[in-house]
């Protein structure tokens, strides 16, 4: 790698976003957070929807921050969370902000589309788990309720690729992306337009899938303009933010899992076709795309969700414990042997976490401390790791010799070596900002800087600092 070259990440969640500028030179390779910025749900008639105008504007704010102290980007890249689109008219414009997944609006839609379309087919088909608000039921719910949008829609863009849209005016449908939308045929990778049809989902408004590191465009001319920077490549990326942070896994060779540890914690295999059988069905397990045709073959865990929620409680009662605070209490409770299930529904969205799981480890009315409820999250986690390693290793075609934890939980050193503990393999954790490397690695992929995931993989684990939890 000679030479100065800098990218941009735009690495957006739905909660908020920043923006990432990396630099490589020679054989360094370093990361720089330039802008932050909210995703803003608004109300619209009814509907609750993502303010991707306002998302745009800060992606022209900070690009015209980066011209102004003269940034010479070789590329731009976006990833977003999943399922979420946009309708693009015959004129080019929204015809409607895109719907956001937390709108409940599709609730019960899935019963109504087996309906049309029998569930065990339409998880043969696409390989994508079960979920209320997969783009197939939000597309079958718009449908159903004759929305405007969807109606006047010339073509439809998922969220990472309506924002490349909204900076090239080009289009793109990237498939780590269009996997998760319970539309995509496994064996031919496009949208199976006969079975969206038997549903009775109009299919002319969709794109061709593309691959990873496809070239969208350029900046357009004003936006080049406005911003300083000229005609900037935009790099469709693994769209997916989860398909960008697997692809940052600092993992030597295939015989790995990973988990992508945050509120929700996704862990996994990859490997090199879906996963498709009774079992996997059975079990809930899911098919998504990942970089270089690889496919993501995970479930879907309840993660930090139950302590961020009872921390939430504690804090409004007048406790606010630190992290730090939280990791003490659950040592000083290691041994307490109590244990929930965390993916139960009745922690799902309870009234009050700390009491729903006082009520699951204290039914008879025995006082549970805080410490304690703690120290049960922790250990439940680990356990539930420990149980889908086990499930993971019935599906994989290898043996699984690491665990490998990224995201923003990878720093919790308790939870890790607790779940090294459950699992009996040695835990290997970081880089806590795995999605934005992965993103940075595709752009530097399709610029020729490395050849492919394992290159991109080594360099990973040379640059960014990890730590290996043994079992004790």
């Amino acid at each position: 790698m000679d030479g100065r070259k800098q990218f941009l990440a735009f690495d957006c969640g739905a909660t908020s976003g920043r923006a990432i500028l990396a630099t490589f030179e020679g054989s360094g390779f370093g990361m720089e957070e330039v802008y932050r910025f909210p995703s803003e749900m608004v109300r619209d008639g009814g509907r609750v929807c993502w303010n991707v105008n306002a998302m745009f504007r800060h992606f022209t704010e900070c690009l015209k921050q980066l011209g102004a102290r003269g940034v010479k980007l070789v590329s731009i890249g976006i990833d977003t969370w999943g399922v979420d689109f946009g309708c693009i008219g015959s004129d080019g414009t929204l015809t409607g902000l895109p719907r956001c997944y937390r709108d409940p609006y599709t609730e019960g839609v899935p019963e109504k589309f087996f309906g049309r379309v029998p569930r065990e087919r339409l998880y043969a088909r696409t390989g994508i788990q079960i979920m209320d608000f997969n783009t197939v039921f939000q597309l079958y719910a718009q449908t159903l309720a004759g929305e405007e949008a969807l109606a006047k829609a010339e073509s439809i863009l998922f969220m990472p690729d309506l924002l490349s849209y909204m900076l090239t005016g080009n289009k793109v449908c990237e498939y780590t992306d269009a996997s998760t939308s319970g539309m995509m045929d496994q064996g031919s990778r496009q949208f199976d337009k006969a079975l969206l049809e038997e549903a009775g989902i109009r299919t002319d408004f969709l794109l061709p899938i593309v691959q990873p590191g496809t070239r969208v465009g350029v900046l357009k001319p004003e936006l080049a303009a406005e911003t300083g920077l000229g005609p900037v490549p935009v790099i469709a990326v693994a769209g997916h933010d989860t398909a960008s942070a697997i692809a940052a896994v600092p993992a030597a060779d295939e015989r790995f899992a990973y988990l992508s540890s945050g509120t929700w914690s996704l862990m996994g295999i990859e490997v090199p076709g879906p996963v498709v059988n009774e079992e996997s069905a059975r079990l809930n397990f899911t098919n998504e795309g990942g970089i270089e045709g690889t496919t993501r073959f995970l479930k879907n865990i309840t993660g930090m969700w139950l302590l961020e929620q009872c921390r939430a409680v504690w804090k409004a009662s007048g406790k606010d414990y630190s992290y730090a605070e939280l990791v003490r209490m659950a040592m000083s409770e290691a041994s307490s042997p109590g244990r929930i299930n965390p993916d139960d529904t009745r922690f799902a969205h309870p009234d009050n976490m700390v009491l729903e799981i006082e009520a699951a480890l204290g039914p008879d009315g025995r006082e549970v401390t805080d410490a304690q409820i703690v120290s049960c999250i922790y250990h439940s986690l680990a356990d539930r790791y420990a149980e889908v390693l086990e499930m993971l290793r019935g599906f994989a075609p290898f043996e699984i010799d690491k665990l490998h934890i990224i995201g923003g939980g990878s720093a919790n050193e308790l939870l890790n070596q607790w779940t090294a503990d459950a699992t009996g393999i040695p835990v290997v954790a970081g880089p806590a900002e795995a999605t934005a490397i992965g993103n940075i690695m595709m752009q530097a992929k399709a610029a020729g800087l490395v050849a492919d995931r394992w290159e991109m993989r080594r360099i990973i684990a040379k640059v960014f600092e990890v730590k290996t939890f043994n079992p004790s």
